[in-house]
């Protein structure tokens, strides 16, 4: 499955070359969020100004902030649709196409391994796009910390005191430390058996599906029991893990929604005694936000990250079965 990457893989270029280009193109990304938090302090303070002091701020200071947004939001939207889409695209294409031929080529070997058709196309076909789309949302969170942490830091220089903490110097950055690090621990302990789940569904939707594809060029094979028995073993495995996803969903969605008060909690002290100014604030809430989103990856990504094992247990079941035939074909 990792062939993409082999130099003699046939695919050096699109695998080195475009991840390359593709890292380049994410971190040119962050730089740009770095100076539009830049650009909403400036704002945000210009406004409280402007409210503030009547005609003390002129439509030519308005406007020129309009349009120097406009700047940055331009080129963040051209870099994102040409690279982090398009070329991501084709990127991942290519790499389940490595896949594809790498299975094709065992083909003799594994045609008659149960759901063979489907690991090839439909598997192949999950497995890259989940991996690209976690891989560059995992290097885009690891990038945001890079970049947001020391901003963070910056704009809590004056942020000297935090409920029930008290006095604590940087307290935000490490309540944002610690809000991620025990969110993601009780979510994943909440979710972990959720990749188990999943891969019996594949497996008793596999079973399912291969009685009817049979039953297409013999009905006799559709025997009315065989297939309710089927079914219903499909819908026990469903119903349980709607329970599951359940749970986890509203856990989640609760905690993400909770998180998003944090910093406006934690700036309470500073904000009533007036140490910061609006525009401060909000540079400070967008940078914890940002350190919060990224810390919280696996938060996330988490029902993406249950797909991918799911997929990647089933393609490595399929790899070693087929690999077994051959040495056997070969004794």
């Amino acid at each position: 499955m990792w062939k993409f990457f082999h130099p003699k893989g046939g695919y050096f270029l699109w695998s080195w070359l475009g991840t390359a280009t593709i890292v380049a193109a994410v971190a040119f990304t962050v730089y740009l969020d770095t100076l539009i938090n830049k650009w909403f302090g400036g704002f945000y303070d210009l406004l409280s100004k402007a409210l503030s002091e009547p005609n003390s701020v002129t439509l030519h200071e308005y406007y020129g902030f309009m349009f120097e947004f406009f700047g940055i939001a331009g080129i963040y939207i051209i870099v994102t649709v040409i690279f982090n889409s398009f070329l991501v695209n084709h990127w991942s294409f290519r790499w389940r196409k490595s896949i594809a031929d790498y299975f094709q080529d065992h083909w003799k070997h594994a045609h008659t391994i149960e759901g063979a058709s489907q690991r090839q196309q439909e598997d192949c076909q999950k497995f890259s796009r989940l991996v690209s789309d976690l891989s560059i949302s995992l290097l885009e969170s690891v990038l945001m910390l890079i970049a947001f942490i020391p901003i963070l830091w910056e704009l809590t220089e004056n942020v000297t005191e935090v409920p029930i903490i008290g006095e604590i110097d940087r307290g935000l950055v490490w309540i944002s430390l610690v809000v991620a690090i025990v969110g993601t621990g009780l979510l994943s302990l909440i979710g972990a058996k959720l990749p188990g789940i999943e891969f019996k569904i594949q497996a008793k939707e596999a079973a399912y599906r291969k009685i009817l594809v049979l039953a297409e060029d013999d009905p006799e094979k559709a025997e009315r029991s065989s297939v309710d028995r089927l079914f219903d073993e499909v819908r026990s495995i469903h119903f349980y893990s709607f329970l599951h996803y359940f749970y986890f969903s509203a856990a989640r969605a609760s905690w993400l929604q909770a998180s998003v008060l944090v910093p406006y909690v934690a700036l309470a002290p500073t904000i009533v005694a007036g140490g910061i100014t609006l525009g401060v604030v909000s540079q400070t809430v967008r940078a914890f936000g940002k350190v919060s989103e990224s810390l919280t990856y696996i938060i996330r990504s988490w029902l993406s990250i249950v797909e991918l094992v799911s997929v990647w247990q089933r393609l490595s079941q399929y790899e070693k079965k087929f690999l077994e035939n051959r040495e056997v074909a070969n004794v």
